[in-house]
């Protein structure tokens, strides 16, 4: 049985750890009137679903779900990459990635699937299994796989309590019980915290030309209004330190 648009804004609430007045008060609606939706006693309107996720920061996928089953036409729309309405973000993609070398950069979607990447984030992929590089390329798994990165993170396991913790925002923020399965991934077999002087956790990979070290950044588009582009991520990374530096200048 499919959940009812109630039952969907009362779990995201709780999601989001408020009380039905601290949302009701955030939305400027009754709580009696909130309480009657969550309880399927009041049919939401399209504006009131949208105010309540608005407020309780739900995806935009997860928002046409919401709407659906309110009896509701889905109110951000979805194309697929080589859709003729993707066009102009797709340039800017490439422009980024393309901009970003001699670094490696790389596009993910929610799941971590990689989208597309750049040379230099394709050179560091040498005696990777093959059949990891089947599509769709989990890049998650690519990290923790014998036959992937793995056996060539010079910091595997501080990495790995890295990917755990974010992988865990990102469940906790989306939903997403894929991501939750990416989590039980990363952390089978323990993870063991790692504390260390670096203010940022680095990428530190094995490599012909020796360890390079790598800090991250993460780029998202702003204020997307459809729910492929709300779900890409452009991971860049930067040589952190000059030894790095030098062996990708």
């Amino acid at each position: 049985m499919s959940a009812t648009a109630g039952t969907l804004i009362r779990e995201w609430r709780q999601r989001r750890h408020l009380s039905q007045l601290d949302l009701a008060n955030r939305a400027d609606v009754s709580t009696r009137h909130l309480s009657w939706i969550e309880t399927g006693r009041s049919r939401p309107t399209s504006s009131m679903v949208l105010r309540l996720c608005t407020q309780l920061d739900v995806p935009l996928r997860e928002q046409n779900q919401v709407l659906l089953a309110a009896g509701h036409a889905p109110a951000h729309p979805e194309h697929g990459l080589a859709d003729p309405p993707m066009a102009e973000a797709n340039r800017a993609l490439e422009a980024i990635l393309a901009a970003h070398h001699p670094y490696p950069a790389l596009v993910v979607d929610r799941r971590w699937d990689l989208v597309a990447a750049n040379e230099a984030a394709y050179g560091l992929l040498a005696g990777v299994g093959a059949e990891l590089l089947e599509p769709p390329v989990n890049v998650i798994r690519l990290s923790i796989h014998p036959r992937g990165l793995a056996p060539r993170i010079a910091n595997l396991d501080e990495w790995r309590a890295h990917l755990a913790e974010r992988l865990h925002r990102e469940h906790t923020s989306t939903g997403d019980s894929f991501l939750a399965e990416l989590h039980d991934e990363v952390v089978a077999g323990g993870i063991e915290p790692v504390t260390s002087p670096a203010l940022v956790v680095p990428f530190q990979l094995r490599t012909e030309a020796g360890v390079l070290s790598f800090i991250s950044t993460t780029t998202v588009f702003g204020t997307p209004r459809e729910v492929t582009l709300s779900e890409l991520a452009i991971e860049a990374f930067y040589p952190a330190d000059e030894a790095t530096r030098r062996a990708l200048g």
